[in-house]
This record gives structure tokens, C-alpha cells and sequence, in this order.
């Protein structure tokens, strides 16, 4: 189990956010330069940032962007969790992608990022008894992103979609804390029932791209999952699985694949 020291702090948003702001500036090139000062520089603090992206993102003909920007306001002022969550999902991705060379970055430019705040939206949506305004902002990050996450699904904090291109989550999937997940990854279900039907997937777990978790099973906490993998039965903490069907491969490890973002395979020694 990891020690408690390496667990994540709080989030300060102010800190972030005056990060967030000097990153802004260090950019010359005059193309993007207003770019830099619509999403960045020009608001006041992170809430009010994330609320003007994801209105300008998921603005269109139906329910425009001003509209939209403050309904998220609306939002984060009735749910204030909601922005924190954001931000610890912002400082996830600069922790772990190393694709990512600052905060800016992400927040303007991954669609997995955006992907997971504008399901935060809608998922207060849904709570809050609107549930075909949820279900158009699920629509449209559909469009936009190539990301469908069900309003209803439940995500923890300090999630990454590393590029988020084909990721699909089923309206009973639980993701928790911690959770990384790279593209073409599906938690659906069977196909065969209704109700509770989709993954659980614990803290700490590693999906690879193109995996399918299929069903009502847990991921416990720890576990990796390989590139490719067809999982549809329950996978223990701390283990590899890989394979159509997915099979127990190596021995289990000890930490969190998730923050380490390592998807090699253990000294093969296969558990079948």
C-alpha cells in the first residue's frame, strides 16, 4: 500500500492560479497570444477561467456560450468542489504527462481535461433534476472531444485522460480517485442487463489504450491494465492483467501504476 506521504495535497487555487497567469505571458508568438489572454489572463481566477472554457467549448446555436459560461458559474457557486476537483485534475496531468511542460497547456488544449470538467458540470446537472440539459452537454463533448462520459457515472479527483480520443463511460461506471485512462478505453456493460451494469474501478488503477472493461466488476485499487485488453471479470488490487480474455500475468506490485504512468509489463510469469 503507498505510505500516506505520497498521497496528493489540497489544491490552492490561488497558487494555481497565479502559476497559471505568469505561464500566460511567457508565450511572444502573436498568434496565439489572445488566445492566451481570453482563457487565461483576462479572468479573474480559476473558476471563472474553467467556466468561460467550458462555455466557449460547448457554446453553439442551441444554448450559447455566454449562456452556458453562466450556468457553470451558477454551478461552481452551488457546488464550490466542483472547481477544486478541476484543479486537481489539472495538477494530475502536469504530475504525470509528460507531454505536458506546464499548467496552461492542459487546460487549454487536452480534450481529456476538458472532456472530464464538462462532465463535472453535467453531473451536477443531472443531480440537480435537469436532466436533458446533462444529457446535451454530454452530446456535445461527445462531438467536440470524442469523449462520452454518462452524466450520471461517478468520478473522483485527480483523474487523467491521457489524449481522451474514444474513451466511453457507461452511465453506472464508478472512477475513483487517482485513475489514469489513455484512449479507445470503454467501461460499458454487457449488454445484457439493466441497472447497476458497468465497472467499478478503484484508486490508483492504470488503463491502457484500447482496453474494454465490460460488466459490473471491480478493478480493485492498484491494478494495471493491459494495452488492448478485453477485462470481464473482476481483476484484484495490485495486479496485471492483459489478454483477450484478460489473464493475471507477473506478480503483484506495490504501488499506484496510475501516477507512474508505467505500462510495461512485469517479468513474465503467467498466473492462469
Amino acid at each position: 500500500m503507498p505510505h500516506p506521504d505520497t498521497l496528493p495535497l489540497p489544491v490552492n487555487l490561488t497558487s494555481l492560479w497565479t502559476r497559471m497567469v505568469e505561464e500566460s505571458r511567457v508565450c511572444c508568438d502573436p498568434l496565439v497570444m489572445g488566445l492566451l489572454t481570453t482563457g487565461i489572463s483576462a479572468h479573474e481566477n480559476f473558476a471563472t477561467a474553467l467556466a468561460a472554457m467550458a462555455g466557449r467549448k460547448l457554446g453553439n446555436h442551441f444554448v450559447g456560450s455566454d449562456d452556458l459560461t453562466v450556468l457553470v458559474m451558477e454551478c461552481y457557486a452551488s457546488a464550490p468542489d466542483i472547481v477544486c476537483a478541476g484543479a486537481a485534475d489539472l495538477l494530475a496531468i502536469r504530475e504525470r504527462d509528460p507531454a505536458c511542460p506546464d499548467f496552461v497547456t492542459p487546460f487549454l488544449f487536452f480534450k481529456g481535461f476538458h472532456a472530464v470538467q464538462c462532465y463535472r458540470v453535467a453531473n451536477w446537472l443531472w443531480h440537480e433534476g435537469r436532466r436533458h440539459l446533462a444529457l446535451h452537454l454530454q452530446s456535445r463533448s461527445s462531438e467536440l472531444f470524442a469523449v462520452d462520459i454518462h452524466p450520471a457515472a461517478i468520478l473522483g479527483r485527480r483523474i487523467l485522460f491521457d489524449h481522451g480520443t474514444g474513451i466511453v463511460v457507461g452511465e453506472t461506471s464508478i472512477i475513483e480517485d487517482d485513475v489514469s485512462l489513455l484512449q479507445g478505453v470503454t467501461l460499458g456493460g454487457t449488454g445484457k442487463h439493466a441497472g447497476d451494469r458497468h465497472p467499478k474501478i478503484r484508486r490508483g488503477v492504470l488503463i491502457g489504450a484500447g482496453a474494454k472493461i465490460l460488466g459490473n466488476i471491480e478493478v480493485g485499487e492498484g491494478a494495471k491494465i493491459g494495452a488492448g485488453s478485453i477485462v470481464l471479470e473482476a481483476v484484484p488490487p495490485y495486479t496485471t492483467v492483459v489478454g483477450n480474455p484478460a489473464k493475471k500475468v507477473g506478480t503483484r506490485h506495490t504501488h499506484l501504476p496510475s501516477l507512474s504512468m508505467d505500462q510495461t509489463l512485469p517479468p513474465i510469469d503467467y498466473m492462469i
